[in-house]
């Protein structure tokens, strides 16, 4: 993998992170979408995309970092459904003024992300 393949590939990690903040603030906030990538890790894009390459024989599964990523986006789903399920009981307000947890995880994924781009361009 040359380094620009690199970084496009951890940049496509972030966009489908940061996609994933947003349909979530997007469903605290009314507009009700497909819940299944939400609650469910192995379902939504970024999920998929760690089980290919931060696992088994993924070309970042040798990374320790890359372990911590798949357990803060396990954290992240925990919260997001936590917050969906506030948001369903009635609890609308306290389900949006929740995100702050999200946001911490949310930043230290982005974190171990760039983390392991350093590394990984050290490797080429």
């Amino acid at each position: 993998m040359t380094r620009e393949e690199l970084k496009r590939d951890l940049e496509s990690a972030v966009i489908k992170h940061v996609h994933f903040k947003s349909r979530l603030r997007s469903f605290l906030f009314g507009n009700n979408g497909a819940e299944g990538p939400l609650r469910d890790p192995e379902q939504c894009s970024l999920g998929i995309w760690i089980a290919d390459r931060m696992r088994g024989n993924g070309p970042y599964a040798h990374l320790p970092e890359a372990a911590l990523f798949d357990r803060q986006h396990l954290l992240i789903h925990r919260e997001a459904n936590r917050l969906m399920d506030m948001y369903e009981l009635g609890q609308t307000a306290e389900a949006g003024a929740g995100y702050e947890p999200v946001q911490a995880i949310a930043d230290t994924m982005v974190e171990l992300l760039r983390t392991m781009e350093d590394k990984l361009r050290r490797e080429i």
